[in-house]
């Protein structure tokens, strides 16, 4: 799609669509106005009439052209102006873009919402990242597809705001949005281990990021016992990325991003059942977040240092898998008694986690899929977030609030460490059934040696079954958005 920003009476930009963000309460914008009086009342006398309130995402199509102007209209509610949220208009804007990208269009335009306290900059940069986002579909190999991006994007912006520029970071977060959901969607005979590898060092060379893979014997070399033992189920070897971003070269400071990448995740011997293993490919969208997260970065050629680690393996049932009861040693030198197979992203992650500190990470974000416990805890559209560090933890949350994704802090009390006790090494890799993504987070606060850590649980947020008004069925590229302003705020 060819974005462009323009700031001009919406009224007369020639698009098949012209989309109009509508508050529920209070005066409307300067832009609804102009149609309106374009369309001789219309619009006040349907809101009038009640036939449409502009409660968040409700919609209105008006297949009426303005003369020189666009040729049909949908209006896209986004709630109370004092309810306002980043997040609630980024679902507004996805519904309505999808709402009308189910067929070919040469051009669709999208007026910026305001309202509340939103930012104009933010509102600008969440228009254009809807509009390349809900205009792409997850039909990778359908002969027929069913979502069509239109050729020409179009973000009609208030006065006052560098338009050009927040529109191309849009769209450029949008893309990379899409790559970690296109990576997700693959299926797992396509995208394991190795081709994941090849296709990240094919990414990084053409965007200008360093990029290093450690093959089985380097990642043995290296001592991870952990991540090699998860893998030893599989015929397809295991891979760890390593990916370097160095925007700002006078300082040492380095943002380390680690992704669990288990490009298909059977649970191993203690094996899932088929309708839980069918979701399975999305074990991989820590990994595809990071990657995408670092494209994102290097395009914007955002001044900060970034390291991105990614750890791959399968989790089959091979008859050289990993069994229960195995000790298995990680890179740091701590034993782990394994007590359930299905327990393995954060074995992988123990690993990687001690490697990205050795390269040089002085701070930590992981993503993982890790835990159906934080999908029961928190739902499906909320990442957990777990820390050692109060302000970077802040941080995290801000950028998440600023990106419109929605995360919520869990607890982290010392005595969830209690489940990890053994009696042969020197912990276990999961406890009882209670409190398990706490637990789950409490034994990866082991690997990372008291540097500032978040762990982001993305198990609920990363893949919707089927599709919704806002979103499409499949990978979400979920916390893509979040890593890239957490760069920003660093930068």
């Amino acid at each position: 799609m060819q974005l462009q920003a323009v700031a001009e009476n919406p009224s007369r930009i020639a698009a098949d669509w012209l989309i109009v963000p509508v508050v529920e309460t209070g005066d409307q914008s300067a832009a609804f106005r102009s149609l309106d009086e374009a369309l001789r009342g219309r619009l006040s006398r349907l809101r009038e009439a009640g036939d449409w309130t502009g409660k968040a995402g409700e919609a209105l199509e008006l297949r009426e052209s303005i003369d020189g102007g666009p040729a049909r209209l949908l209006l896209i509610g986004i709630g109370a102006p004092e309810k306002m949220t980043r997040s609630g208009v980024h679902r507004s804007l996805m519904t309505a873009v999808r709402r009308i990208t189910c067929k070919q269009y040469e051009h669709i335009a999208t007026v910026v919402p305001s309202g509340g306290g939103l930012e104009p900059a933010g509102a600008v940069e969440a228009t254009a990242l809807a509009l390349v986002v809900g205009s792409t579909g997850q039909g990778l190999y359908r002969a027929e597809q069913g979502r069509f991006s239109p050729h020409r994007g179009t973000v009609v912006v208030p006065p006052g705001v560098e338009a050009a520029t927040v529109v191309a970071r849009g769209g450029i977060i949008g893309d990379a949005v899409n790559l970690a959901r296109e990576l997700v969607n693959r299926h797992p005979g396509e995208m394991y281990p190795e081709t994941f590898a090849q296709r990240a060092s094919q990414i990084a060379a053409q965007f200008g990021i360093d990029c290093e893979v450690l093959d089985e014997r380097r990642i043995a070399e290296e001592r991870m016992g952990c991540l090699l033992g998860v893998a030893r189920g599989s015929d397809k070897p295991p891979r760890v990325i390593i990916l370097e971003y160095r925007g700002a070269p006078a300082t040492t400071e380095t943002i380390g991003w680690v992704g669990k990448g288990v490009t298909f995740d059977s649970g191993g011997l203690s094996l899932k059942p088929s309708d839980s293993m069918k979701t399975m490919k999305c074990d991989m969208s820590g990994a595809a977040a990071v990657l995408s997260a670092m494209v994102a970065a290097a395009r914007l050629q955002l001044p900060v240092n970034l390291l991105g680690a990614i750890g791959l393996v399968e989790n089959m049932t091979g008859g050289n898998a990993y069994k229960l009861g195995e000790v298995l040693t990680a890179r740091n030198g701590v034993t782990v008694e394994i007590m359930n197979t299905d327990a393995e992203g954060r074995l992988v992650l123990a690993d990687v986690l001690d490697y990205a500190i050795e390269r040089g990470a002085s701070q930590l974000v992981d993503l993982a899929t890790l835990t159906g416990s934080c999908v029961i805890a928190l739902g499906e559209e909320v990442a957990g977030v777990f820390a050692n560090n109060q302000p970077w933890c802040d941080r995290i949350v801000a950028a998440a609030r600023t990106a419109g994704e929605e995360v919520w802090q869990m607890p982290m009390f010392d005595s969830f460490s209690e489940q990890l006790k053994s009696d042969v090494a020197d912990c276990k890799n999961v406890g009882t059934r209670w409190g398990g993504s706490i637990v789950a987070a409490k034994f990866l606060e082991k690997f990372v040696d008291s540097k500032p850590w978040v762990h982001l649980d993305i198990a609920g947020p990363a893949f919707v079954e089927s599709s919704k008004p806002h979103i499409e069925g499949g990978g979400t590229g979920t916390m893509v958005r979040t890593l890239v302003e957490l760069a920003a705020l660093d930068a």
